[in-house]
């Protein structure tokens, strides 16, 4: 953690220039993208991207549905217009539905955004460096321990080709977050002895089943509720304040034990996800991580993290650090000097790309935080102590075989219509 790289959340500097034909020939002109995903991050992340950098170009879209790339197209032509809209260019003929959507939208980019449900994320990952395209893509990076050893073997893959990528963990760019590690890293709290963290807020969106749906449509228009597609709110959302943790670490934890299920959102329109988790992720030091995530309408609302040392704590969301007794060694000055992370993200890859650079390889690191969620959840819905290194040697899957609109999902409802869920005690994925 005393490397200037780990300070940058992750800008990993560089003397080299990347040897992508894409930097000798095409910089200097403009730098083409094509949004994977348009839901309303995709949409954003596009924004940002547009706003970055005046020399980006957004050339083409794909997703699932054609309506949600239309409703995303002109979502963002009105926020762009005057700044920057005259670089839209998505004609129809560059308009991309359909599961394999994806792959036509890359012929036309140098950069892709990757922002589909995380499920997609390695197959995406894999074809964008496969074919020499710089990477900007959401977290988490996949929703299974087959999906986690993909994206690192793909992560390796990009480093060779010194191709950028940058994972929406955006914490690592912002800041605060950035201060407070550097305090860290000088002494200030001493050594980490425990963490917590914390991502509780009330219900999320839903989307009725409409008739005309067959089940893998409804499945991919309610993606949050089913595991393959979006691996659960500890997965999905509450990743960013695990990673805060073992960003701070340098390490992710060795296991973990806990316990979550459904209380308030019991009904078939919920899918198979659980609506609260509590994990106690341990590090090989003995440092314990209280890990707590909860949607649940009307109840207490907290997203932090705080962490404990020898000598003090850092309340992250403040941008506090104080000593053991209450004192206050350190304040953040929020109101004038915190950035927007998420613009951040794009406007230092989209500069590194312009300027021929080699700097972000965000990947791997994005991948083991992914499977630390991942393996928080394997602990809760099974109820048993669950090794990190062992789930990823597993090699567990929970895609389908095939991807396409007449595919069968991974798991379907009863003849009530409920889907079924994980029970501890029962469920048991590393079966001997």
């Amino acid at each position: 953690m005393k490397s200037t790289a780990l300070v940058a959340g992750g800008v990993m500097a560089s003397p080299f220039a990347a040897t992508a034909g894409f930097y000798a020939e095409s910089a200097a002109v403009e730098i083409k993208v094509a949004l994977i995903g348009c839901g309303g991050r995709g949409t954003g992340a596009a924004a940002q991207a547009l706003k970055s950098h005046p020399k980006v170009k957004l050339v083409a879209m794909a997703d699932a549905f054609m309506d949600r790339l239309q409703n995303s197209l002109k979502n963002l032509k009105e926020e762009m217009e005057g700044e920057g809209g005259d670089r839209i260019d998505v004609p129809t003929s560059r308009q991309y539905s359909g599961f394999d959507g994806y792959k036509k939208a890359m012929d036309h980019a140098d950069v892709v955004i990757l922002t589909t449900p995380p499920g997609f994320r390695p197959i995406h990952f894999k074809e964008a460096i496969s074919r020499d395209k710089h990477v900007f893509m959401e977290k988490p990076v996949a929703t299974d321990p087959a999906g986690i050893q993909s994206v690192l073997e793909t992560a390796q893959m990009a480093k060779s080709k010194k191709l950028n990528v940058i994972v929406g963990l955006q914490r690592r760019y912002q800041n605060s977050y950035l201060e407070m590690i550097k305090r860290y890293q000088d002494g200030m709290i001493g050594d980490i002895t425990s963490a917590q963290v914390y991502w509780n807020q009330g219900a999320l969106w839903v989307r009725p089943r409409k008739p005309s749906m067959n089940e893998m449509e409804y499945q991919m228009r309610n993606w949050y509720y089913f595991n393959w597609l979006c691996g659960d709110h500890i997965v999905e959302q509450h990743i960013h304040n695990i990673d805060v943790v073992n960003w701070f670490k340098d390490q992710t934890p060795t296991t973990a034990q806990g316990m979550g299920g459904r209380v308030m959102r019991v009904g078939k329109e919920y899918g198979e996800i659980f609506d609260h988790h509590f994990v106690e992720f341990t590090y090989d030091d003995g440092v314990v991580m209280n890990s707590q995530c909860r949607h649940q309408p009307g109840t207490f609302t907290r997203v932090d993290e705080i962490l404990t040392g020898t000598k003090g704590r850092i309340f992250c969301r403040q941008g506090r650090i104080e000593d053991l007794k209450g004192n206050v060694l350190y304040q953040f000055d929020k109101a004038n000097k915190e950035n927007n992370p998420y613009q951040e993200e794009h406007n230092l890859l989209f500069d590194a790309i312009s300027k021929g650079e080699y700097k972000f390889s965000n990947a791997e690191y994005g991948a083991h935080t992914t499977l630390t969620a991942i393996v928080g959840r394997l602990a809760t819905y099974s109820g048993k102590v669950i090794d990190q290194q062992a789930a990823l040697n597993s090699g567990l899957s929970i895609q389908p075989e095939e991807y396409s609109w007449d595919a069968t999902p991974p798991v379907l409802p009863g003849d009530d219509g409920l889907y079924p869920c994980a029970q501890p005690g029962v469920t048991d994925y590393f079966k001997s």
